[in-house]
Parts: C-alpha cells; sequence; structure tokens
C-alpha cells in the first residue's frame, strides 16, 4: 500500500510528530510512506517525496511541517481536479492522510466523495475549534506561549502601575484566551462566545484599584468583537483584505482597547499582540503525546480500509467519526469563562 502523507493550511507546533507517527506506522506494517509537499498542491503537482526512517528521524521536537504547507485547493484552482486526477491514473496512491483545520476536512472529504480516493483526516489548529474531537495538538503548546506571556506581563504591569493587554489567536473562538487567561491570573477576558463590554472592563479595573491593586492583565481574543453598553459593536480589522476563505484579516482588538480604556479610566494602558509566535516554535510535550496518537491512528485507519474520516480524541480514547459529520465551529463551554469571572476585578 502507497499511502500520502500532507500537511495543509497554517503551520502548527506537532505537525512533524503526526507525520513521523504515521509514517513510521505504516512503514512497520510493510507499507510504504510518501510525503506531499506544500499540501494538497503535492498531490495535484506529483511533488513527493519519500518517507522513510531516516527521514522521518529527529523531527519529533521540530516545529513546522517538514513536507511545508499551502491552502492550495483543487476545488478551487484551474484545472486542479483535473491534475490530481491525472497524477492518480500515471503513479496512484492507495489513499492520502490529511492533516489540517476545518477547510482541509471539508477539501478532504470532498477528495473522497467526488474524485474517489480514500482518505483520512486528522484535525489540526492551535484554536481548538474543529468540531467532533475533543482537543487538537498545537493547542497546548499556544496556551502555554500564551501564559508565559501573561507571567512576564504581569511584573512590568506592576512595576509601571499600568494596564497590560495581550491580544492572542483566535477568529472564531475563545480557547486560547480563556485558557491562557485562567491560567496566567488575567483580571478580564474578552472573547468572540460571549462579550464583554468597554464600561464593564474599566469598572472592574476601577474596582482593583480601590483595593490597592494599580495593575491590571487583560487577554483578548482576536475575533472579539469590541462592545458597548450602548449597543455598539465593533469587529477590529487589521485590513480591509480577505483571505483565501474570504474572511476579514482580524488584528487590533488589543489597540483599539487600549484606547478606549485610557480614556475612561485615566490609567497608562500598553499592548502586546503575541501574532505567529503562537503557532510556531518546539511544541510541547503533551502535543508531541497528542500529535503521536493522532498519526499513528490514522494510519491504522488507513490499514483497516476505514476511510472517509477524521481521527478524534473522545476523552482519553483515540476514535474516528465521518468526514461529513466535520462541519462549523467548536465553541468554548461558557463555563469555563464564568470561572475565569470569579477572578475578574
Amino acid at each position: 500500500m502507497r499511502v500520502g502523507i500532507l500537511t495543509a493550511g497554517g503551520d502548527c507546533p506537532g505537525l512533524n510528530a503526526v507525520i513521523r507517527a504515521a509514517a513510521r506506522r505504516l512503514m512497520t506494517h510493510g507499507h510504504e510512506a510518501i510525503g506531499l509537499r506544500r499540501g494538497y498542491r503535492g498531490l495535484a503537482e506529483h511533488d513527493w517525496i519519500e518517507l522513510d526512517q531516516r527521514s522521518v528521524s529527529g523531527i519529533l521536537h521540530l516545529g513546522g511541517t517538514i513536507l511545508s504547507t499551502s491552502n492550495y485547493n483543487p476545488f478551487r484552482e484551474e484545472h486542479g481536479v483535473e491534475k490530481v486526477l491525472s497524477q492518480q491514473t500515471q503513479d496512484p496512491l492507495d489513499a492520502v492522510i490529511a492533516i489540517g483545520g476545518e477547510h482541509t476536512m471539508m477539501i478532504t472529504r470532498r477528495v473522497q466523495e467526488e474524485l474517489g480516493i480514500p482518505v483520512v483526516g486528522v484535525p489540526k489548529t492551535i484554536d481548538n475549534d474543529v468540531t467532533h474531537t475533543d482537543y487538537t495538538f498545537g493547542f497546548d503548546t499556544a496556551v502555554q506561549v500564551a501564559t508565559d506571556a501573561i507571567d512576564r506581563l504581569h511584573t512590568t504591569a506592576q512595576s509601571h502601575d499600568r494596564v497590560m493587554i495581550l491580544e492572542v489567536m483566535g477568529r472564531n473562538t475563545g480557547w486560547i484566551a480563556v485558557y491562557a487567561g485562567i491560567a496566567g491570573g488575567a483580571d478580564a477576558i474578552l472573547i468572540p462566545e460571549l462579550e464583554l463590554t468597554v464600561e464593564e472592563i474599566s469598572a472592574a479595573i476601577a474596582r482593583r484599584h480601590e483595593r490597592g491593586k494599580d495593575f491590571s492583565i487583560i487577554v483578548v481574543a482576536e475575533g472579539a468583537q469590541l462592545a458597548f453598553e450602548s449597543g455598539e459593536r465593533r469587529l477590529i480589522r487589521a485590513s480591509e483584505d480577505v483571505d483565501q476563505y474570504g474572511y476579514p484579516r482580524l488584528g487590533g482588538i488589543g489597540a483599539a482597547l487600549a484606547h478606549e480604556l485610557e480614556q475612561r479610566t485615566g490609567y497608562e494602558t500598553r499592548v502586546t499582540s503575541l501574532g505567529h509566535v503562537q503557532r510556531g516554535g518546539t511544541p510541547t510535550a503533551t502535543d508531541r503525546m497528542l500529535a503521536t496518537r493522532y498519526g499513528a491512528a490514522a494510519a491504522d485507519l488507513v490499514m483497516a480500509g476505514e476511510t472517509g474520516r477524521m481521527v478524534a480524541l473522545k476523552g482519553t480514547e483515540m476514535t474516528s467519526v465521518p468526514l461529513s459529520d466535520v462541519e462549523g465551529i467548536k465553541t468554548i463551554d461558557l463555563r469555563y469563562l464564568e470561572l475565569a469571572r470569579t477572578f475578574f476585578g
């Protein structure tokens, strides 16, 4: 059996651990592992590399992906489908393991349903918002990076009696913001799922000052809206451009919030935006372990002929769900935010 392995969409800590585990599992059982470079572009353009014991050795701890990645979608690219089918005719693969986020899972489902190529999906995102799986690899690393930033901001905020705002990733959900905010002892957290008005945050800061706490830490997800008691809502965009999926390019909510808080409270406010730092670098031990389990489980599904499915974590068990069920966004359980609010103000 010849099995292609690809990584698509944004990079994420733990991708190499998945590649390593899937390839090693396949090789152990006498199958051939092929690396498809730059996501589905590699499948369409026959940009392949052989994955052997040597090529997947020493990559467990590395960030990024040795296969490179892209947002190539054969169903959107001119002649993309024809290229994939042509390559499959000339040099066929028996199955493909695709590692990516929600959009990659949708493409992967279509590859099997419309092009007849057996596929298995592996969910990947630091945002932890892919449905039907409890946790995705990369999330723990992103939370650790954000928590470390909060810890460091505490000391400078306290030294200068400042309000410090940390902007983290999270277009549609607040998983990173809430987990890091609780772990780092944030005094307020803003997320897309549940609004917290500028007036409420200002009041919380004022209460802290009344108790002699002359500094505050606020964590905000990039997709949170700037909300006011008047009912006004603002989604802050980094530019008027949209990405390849039609989503606005977000960024700047931290700076916008800082401006509003300074005007209302009179307290000096500074902003730190972590950006892509959350997606890069060495994965945590937790993510290495989780990614390894995902990769091995994906290979097992392929070898068992159980394709058209996505590997999923349910509790402590690895399982799988039909790719046709994987759609929409998994929002955070708001009970976590209620826990966080215990410590606001």
